[in-house]
């Protein structure tokens, strides 16, 4: 007959005060990297502000037409062309919202071989 080993079940304690430390450790710096704002300080609300395009920027309407500053631009090489050399580097495209993506690429890639160094497109954002 072989003797029966009795076996004693430990409780993981270590491991669990290990994590509470880690938690508290955790919590204590994540406290004090943000500092509060002043009570008294009330932000700017922005609601009703009218958002209006950069003057240097080509607009793209839904329907393909481009404009800038309320003038009809032909093409892209005319509208980069008539850029000031500085202006060039970045050139700012504002799409409407229900222009096909397909046609904001195809205009992005003709400003960059118009010679423009890097097109950015100006969006809006929602805080909700």
């Amino acid at each position: 007959m072989r003797r029966q080993r009795i076996q004693t079940e430990r409780e993981p304690t270590i491991a669990l005060i290990n994590i509470v430390f880690l938690m508290l450790i955790f919590f204590l710096v994540a406290g004090t990297l943000a500092v509060p704002l002043d009570k008294e300080l009330r932000l700017v609300n922005t609601a009703d502000l009218e958002g209006s395009p950069p003057a240097d920027a080509l607009v793209l309407h839904a329907d393909g037409r481009m404009t800038n500053r309320g003038a009809e631009i032909t093409s892209v090489a005319e509208f980069v062309a008539g850029l000031p050399e500085e202006t060039r580097r970045r050139v700012r495209i504002v799409p409407d919202r229900a222009l096909p993506a397909a046609v904001l690429v195809a205009q992005g890639r003709a400003l960059r071989n118009a010679g423009a160094e890097r097109v950015v497109i100006v969006t809006e954002r929602g805080l909700e």
